[in-house]
């Protein structure tokens, strides 16, 4: 009858383990999309920086271009 307890006790104590590793993959997985998303923010907001800076560059290129 011990040897059954003890089985069992483990094996709570594995899904309990489990569990614990899940909700830190869950919470480490929230945490990588949080700087994803602020990331890829950055990144559109350096884009249209871009962009802006190098319209008028491109108009007097074009302007050059055509004299």
């Amino acid at each position: 009858m011990l040897w059954p307890m003890i089985a069992i006790a483990l094996g709570f104590l594995g899904i309990a383990v489990l569990g614990i590793l899940a909700v830190r993959v869950f919470v480490e997985v929230r945490r990588l999309a949080r700087q994803v998303r602020e990331t890829s923010q950055r990144i559109q907001r350096a884009a249209q920086d871009l962009e802006r800076a190098a319209t008028p560059l491109a108009a007097r290129a074009h302007e050059s271009l055509r004299d």
